[in-house]
């Protein structure tokens, strides 16, 4: 996950100032984050902290096509929550031994990831009641694509812009993935994930996730081109939904 302060999010701080200062209070913690699975097969939710205190998740659940589940965010002693959720897919084996997902593998443990997350599509989450306005979220494809993802505040204001609006698109990827960076299950042939061979340049691979989802990263310095549409937040709700697609 990036940096705290971004030239993007300072535009999205001086542009809400005169309203957050006639605005009542950000919503309090707790936060939650209910993750649903839209996807028509199995996932296993995993998760990722930043390494500035952040407290790791366990518990995460699998979910059966259609069903959904919430986790509540352990803002923990430094009172913030800085993380990621992610779909891992085409999952096996024992918890403990030998489970393993083709697609978004970070350990043996179904219930909490124990490695670093293989390439994935990420929800982006900066929960912390001192950074208004804060919660600040955002879809990333920097790395991957796997499936599309939503996020959507469920008890904030109407939506304006960025300003507690819909992050991702619920449009397919896979289709439009250039064929050098697809991936393919290794027995059925079909698409499984597409990898950004430079995450740090614009490539096909982030002109086609653009073109098909402009509001989410397609690489890592795409908060700073002029007009994106890549950052949200919204001081006035504690709990969003995460929709894998």
């Amino acid at each position: 996950m990036r940096t705290l302060l971004r030239p993007q999010w300072i535009v999205l701080l001086l542009a809400l100032a005169a309203s957050l200062l006639a605005s009542p209070a950000s919503a309090a913690p707790p936060y939650s984050v209910t993750l649903v699975n839209s996807t028509g097969g199995p996932i296993w939710v995993g998760a990722a902290v930043n390494a500035d205190g952040s407290q790791n998740l366990d518990g995460l659940p699998m979910l059966k096509a259609g069903e959904s589940a919430t986790v509540r965010i352990p803002l923990g002693p430094r009172n913030h929550w800085r993380g990621k959720f992610f779909a891992r897919q085409h999952c096996t084996g024992e918890p403990g031994s030998n489970f393993h997902c083709l697609v978004g593998d970070c350990g043996a443990r179904p219930s909490h990831c124990t490695t670093g997350e293989q390439p994935v599509s990420l929800a982006e989450f900066n929960f912390d009641p001192a950074d208004a306005p804060a919660p600040w979220y955002n879809v990333s494809y920097v790395n991957a694509v796997n499936v599309p993802v939503t996020i959507n505040p469920t008890n904030g204001p109407p939506p304006n812009g960025q300003f507690c609006g819909t992050a991702g698109c619920p449009g397919a990827l896979l289709p439009d993935c250039p064929a050098a960076n697809l991936r393919r299950h290794p027995v059925t042939g079909k698409p499984m994930l597409c990898v950004n061979p430079n995450r740090d340049a614009k490539t096909p691979y982030s002109n086609a996730i653009t073109r098909n989802c402009p509001k989410a990263y397609s690489w890592s310095k795409h908060d700073q081109e002029p007009g994106n549409r890549v950052m949200f937040s919204c001081r006035d709700c504690n709990k969003l939904t995460v929709t894998f697609h």
